[in-house]
């Protein structure tokens, strides 16, 4: 069996967790395969709102294994977090989360050295969510790293030792006032790591290769979007793993000619977290409303959004780095109300009218050349069909279909689970 793939097509913040919630139905497993706790995927149904930051968005359906995949970077203090929420509602993890040995661990010192590092940037910070990311994936490359599957041995804390203490001295080398209570961070730690060390930790990369062979349908759920890929992304205002579609290979050990199918979400409109260029952002009213009506603050940090409109530009570039299949259109209802909508369908780059991404899209490179369309005036968060659309939403959707050349298979029209409509 192929393993499909859902990735972000824009700057993360896309909707993945509600899109994965409602497809898990169709799968046997679910698997993260890059990220951390940097990521925040929001899911809603039966009244009540879910974040996830770590475990897999297939959680709350019984019949679905989870699987934390060895491209992942674990914080155990947060991952516990998760759980003990999950207890609330008498979910069953025990028997329906799995984790890969080879993922690495996110220590207290990472967290630190994150916070170290962006306070020494000063103006030019990166806007990192100081969940220690980006260390851990430098001491995952380094090869300093600790993985899950330390945990079995009995030397693992003489490793935690040695690096935390390496740590210490580079937080010490920056020079920035971080104030820290080390020995307080560790025993909130260690007590996580004996709550992880109660999961079942596998071999997963042989683990899906036999699920594979066994007939099972697989979805591999990216975080983050494309856009903040550590090679393809608005480096260096990126992410530290990789996002894309290949991401899913590095990140499972799936061979490449076993992708099926590329789900690739992205929203109606454009956002942003956190430092980076964003040619289609908007300062104005327009901007305003679209993060009021969006409700557009991150899942993981409560950071206001930045907002903009649609950005073709950069979603064709998305498209083609990934091999999308087919795609799928958030949050239409946002843009209800407004008498004309714009697309950003070229670059004004240098002066030079220009339809793909440069390798420089700050301000004083790159001015959007933008298409307008009628808007709609509906309420569309009641509509369950798609013969209920309004037309001019239709034919938003139709215009973009035909200017990314894949087709739009699935709109959603609120944040439920329920609010999911198919073309």
């Amino acid at each position: 069996m192929a393993v499909d793939l859902l990735l972000g097509l824009q700057w993360g913040d896309e909707g993945k967790g509600k899109i994965v919630d409602v497809l898990t139905s169709k799968y046997d497993i679910i698997a993260r395969f890059q990220g951390g706790p940097n990521a925040g995927h929001t899911l809603e149904f039966d009244g009540q709102k879910h974040v996830l930051h770590t475990i897999p968005s297939g959680i709350f359906h019984d019949e679905t294994i989870n699987l934390v995949g060895n491209g992942v970077v674990i914080d155990p203090v947060i991952f516990k977090k998760e759980l003990d929420n999950l207890s609330k509602h008498n979910i069953d993890y025990i028997s329906k989360l799995l984790i890969s040995r080879k993922a690495h661990l996110i220590l207290p010192t990472h967290r630190l050295l994150d916070a170290a590092s962006e306070a020494s940037k000063g103006k030019a910070k990166i806007g990192s969510t100081l969940k220690g990311i980006g260390p851990t994936y430098m001491d995952k490359t380094g090869r300093n790293g600790i993985r899950v599957g330390d945990l079995e041995l009995s030397n693992w804390k003489d490793k935690y030792r040695t690096l935390a203490d390496k740590h210490e001295k580079m937080i010490k080398f920056y020079d920035v006032d971080v104030q820290y209570d080390l020995a307080e961070l560790e025993k909130e730690f260690f007590n996580a790591i004996q709550t992880l060390k109660s999961l079942t930790f596998i071999d997963s990369e042989s683990y899906l290769h036999e699920a594979q062979k066994q007939g099972k349908t697989i979805l591999a759920e990216g975080a983050q979007g494309s856009l903040l890929d550590i090679d393809f992304g608005t480096y260096p205002f990126v992410t530290s793993s990789t996002t894309t579609a290949a991401g899913a290979c590095t990140g499972l050990g799936v061979a490449p000619n076993k992708i099926g199918e590329a789900y690739g979400i992205f929203k109606a409109y454009t956002t942003r977290v956190g430092s980076g260029p964003f040619p289609t952002e908007l300062f104005d009213e327009d901007g305003e409303t679209m993060g009021r009506v969006g409700n557009e603050f991150g899942a993981t940090t409560g950071r206001a959004r930045r907002c903009g409109w649609l950005d073709l530009v950069a979603l064709k570039y998305a498209v083609q780095v990934n091999g999308i299949t087919q795609l799928i259109m958030m949050k239409g209802d946002v843009l209800s109300g407004f008498k004309t909508l714009k697309v950003c369908t070229a670059y004004n780059y240098k002066g030079k009218e220009i339809h793909h991404l440069p390798y420089n899209i700050e301000a004083e490179n790159v001015t959007p050349v933008y298409t307008e369309i009628k808007g709609w005036a509906a309420d569309l968060t009641g509509m369950t069909k798609a013969d209920e659309l309004p037309k001019e939403f239709n034919e938003y959707v139709e215009f973009l279909e035909k200017e990314l050349e894949i087709p739009i298979k699935v709109v959603s029209v609120g944040p439920d689970r329920t609010q999911t409509i198919e073309r």
